[in-house]
């Protein structure tokens, strides 16, 4: 058998609830004028899950279309990773549960926990385990955002929203394919910038701690703004520069959805054009980890990965956790 050397994306999937969130409506609750949240952040629209909608429902979605796309057997794939702030429970995991409901019967599963970043950390992994073990490996990122919202909180009530994407990665004899170059980076001195008080074993559950202990917290906005700009920034020239390649050899961009404002200050910093840019933010929010993997199932949908591409995916989120992948497909 040929030695594997490398992984390729072989299917891509992606889901948003059917529910859209118009400004109009967060704009008339927070009472601020029309247009503001557009100026502030590229997003004129985002998706809420349903009632009865759980993070392994939407998860399952995007994971499914992502596998039918492969066209693999289920009983092919050796391991799932999950990408998530938002399980379905504190414990046990979802992925298992994700795994099962696909019908994935011999694969391992876990989740991973790196906020926005976490689908690049969970991509990382897997690469890994597809080049030394010669399996298929399943990496889906989703979260449910909508219910860790405090809907009075102007900082955090006009970002987020539910979505999920998911890649399927096959073994390859290809060393010009996969990951061509990698750095996943952390600062914990920011490591309270953005977060969620309430459920840990530093502050556990209390039914005497006030409702929104229970909500995301952006404690300073221009903090964030600024580190991850610079982060992403360098981190992908490092990256290129890892990979023997310069920002001209790049194709598309799919940085985190986190704020049109972010990834254009990040564009201007790499030189990059602006049609290479991958951006579903105006219509789907920034729903964390979901939004590298969602965003490349959208631009591939509209035009298919080309043998030769080289896809630039940066990420920074709370911690402060981010990462950067060069992919050659």
């Amino acid at each position: 058998m040929p030695k594997t050397v490398s992984s390729c994306i072989i299917g891509l999937g992606r889901y948003a609830p059917e529910r859209r969130v118009d400004n109009s409506e967060i704009e008339a609750r927070l009472g601020v004028e029309a247009g503001w949240i557009e100026r502030r952040t590229g997003i004129r629209s985002r998706r809420y899950a349903a009632a009865d909608e759980a993070l392994t429902d939407i998860a399952f979605h995007a994971a499914d279309a992502a596998l039918a796309a492969s066209c693999l057997t289920r009983s092919d794939v050796g391991l799932t990773l999950l990408a998530t702030s938002t399980p379905d429970h504190l414990l046990p995991p979802s992925a298992p549960l994700l795994a099962h409901r696909l019908g994935l019967v011999r694969s391992g599963a876990v989740d991973i926990a790196g906020a926005c970043a976490g689908f690049l950390y969970a991509l990382t992994l897997a690469d890994g385990f597809v080049r030394s073990q010669g399996r298929p490996a399943l990496v889906v990122a989703a979260n449910v955002l909508s219910r860790r919202i405090n809907p009075n909180d102007r900082s955090s009530a006009i970002l987020f929203a539910d979505a999920a994407g998911a890649v399927v990665l096959a073994p390859s004899d290809d060393p010009t394919i996969g990951m061509l170059g990698v750095e996943l980076f952390s600062d914990g001195s920011h490591y309270d910038l953005i977060g969620i008080p309430t459920g840990g074993s530093c502050k556990p559950y209390s039914p005497f701690l006030p409702a929104t202990d229970v909500f995301m917290e952006i404690r300073d906005g221009q903090a964030v703004f600024a580190l991850a700009v610079e982060m992403m920034t360098q981190s992908s020239l490092r990256v290129l520069d890892m990979a023997g390649l310069s920002v001209a050899d790049v194709t598309r961009w799919a940085p985190h959805q986190a704020n049109a404002r972010i990834f254009e200050a990040v564009r201007r910093n790499l030189g990059l054009p602006e049609d290479c840019v991958i951006s579903t933010i105006a219509e789907f929010g920034n729903s964390s980890a979901a939004t590298i993997p969602f965003s490349l199932a959208s631009s591939a949908e509209t035009a298919p990965f080309k043998p030769g591409e080289r896809v630039l995916l940066t990420a920074v989120g709370a911690g402060m956790t981010g990462g950067t992948v060069v992919y050659g497909f």
